[in-house]
């Protein structure tokens, strides 16, 4: 499963405030389902897109960076962008397989703040904030909202079977966690190759 660094979240939970099932995922982590649950993440400079099926409900949240790939021009075959495609079509197929149709389609995509600062030359919250927008315009997933850019890290709270999505913009880092977690993610993807091609039907 771990092809790329992608792999299926396991911190599964029952969440108290939204008195529902939850699943916590990670960067280079996905989750999915046709459950009525609630799937949450924190972003930085990554970036997450929930997809779902506006008719059945089932749907699914990706968390994924592209590394930084220092000469990539950003086409959609550069290396880095791979990491994004991989992430991107994992969620896709697997909601896909789950019974959605892919005309029915819709996404709303989160993250890509600048919190990295200082991290590269480059920024790597908007690159990949670029991407998720680019990929989904390509084929052919309206974007129903997005909310990318900007400074601050994020809460997202994903309800695929509504759609609902709550943002907490997190204004005060009282900690390292989420910067040391980015960056851990940030050196393994560049020590790791991009694994299995995968086929969209």
């Amino acid at each position: 499963m771990s092809h790329a660094s992608e792999q299926i979240a396991t911190n599964l939970y029952y969440d108290r405030t939204f008195d529902c099932d939850a699943a916590k995922i990670l960067p280079g982590e996905y989750y999915f389902t046709s459950k009525d649950m609630m799937i949450v993440t924190v972003l930085g400079s990554c970036v997450s897109a929930c997809i779902r099926d506006r008719v059945s409900g089932i749907g699914g949240m990706n968390h994924f960076m592209l590394p930084d790939g220092g000469g990539d021009d950003g086409s959609p075959v550069s290396a880095s962008a791979r990491y994004g495609t991989y992430a991107m079509e994992v969620l896709i197929n697997e909601v896909l397989k789950s019974g959605a149709r892919r005309e029915n389609l819709e996404a709303k995509v989160f993250g890509g703040g600048n919190v990295l600062r200082g991290f590269s030359a480059i920024n790597v919250g908007e690159r990949n904030a670029e991407f998720v927008r680019r990929y989904l315009k390509a084929e052919g997933i309206r974007v129903v909202a997005e909310d990318l850019n900007d400074i601050y890290p994020r809460k997202v709270y994903f309800f695929p079977r509504t759609g609902k999505v709550l943002v907490k913009k997190l204004k005060q880092m009282h900690n390292d966690t989420l910067v040391n977690r980015e960056k851990a993610y940030a050196s393994k993807l560049v020590t790791k190759p991009v694994g299995g091609e995968v086929d969209l039907f």
